[in-house]
């Protein structure tokens, strides 16, 4: 499944993920897989993936 993570678009259902690929070759591993529901927005801030949770909540989770 392809997700954009520009913060803006939201996940349409639940995704198990434990890579990200950009469109620039950047790859980020996450260091055990996470579960992005609906509604939850990816972005990546200073190198760092970002989730948005549709509650408010922000994580920052670990990965290279």
């Amino acid at each position: 499944m392809r997700l954009i993570a520009d913060g803006t678009t939201a996940a349409s259902r639940l995704v198990l993920v434990n890579e990200l690929d950009t469109d620039d070759g950047y790859v980020f591993e996450l260091a055990g897989p996470l579960f992005l529901a609906v509604g939850d927005r990816v972005s990546f801030e200073n190198g760092d993936l970002v989730v948005a949770r549709a509650n408010g909540e922000r994580l920052r989770p670990v990965g290279s």
